[in-house]
């Protein structure tokens, strides 16, 4: 029984933990962008434009140079996005 229980308890953990995971702000589609909790779908295209402008990010501070994102919104959306 106890067996069983830790078992399941680490199948849980396995599978929640993708669901951790940041949006890669690099290869992120409109939809997965907006996804992200504090931005919209302006947002989400700001970010896709400056990406195809100017290349990838190279950290998730560099979406402090997206027209549109400030301090406020980066701390904001930092846990939820990432570039790998």
């Amino acid at each position: 029984m106890l067996k069983n229980l830790v078992r399941s308890f680490l199948l849980a953990l396995f599978l929640a933990v993708p669901a951790f995971a940041g949006v890669d702000i690099n290869t992120a589609d409109q939809a997965s962008l907006e996804a992200v909790k504090g931005l919209g779908p302006a947002k989400a295209a700001a970010i896709i434009e400056y990406r195809e402008t100017h290349g990838k990010f190279k950290s998730v501070d560099d979406l402090a140079n997206v027209k549109g994102i400030g301090p406020k919104i980066l701390e904001k959306i930092r846990d939820q996005v990432e570039v790998k």
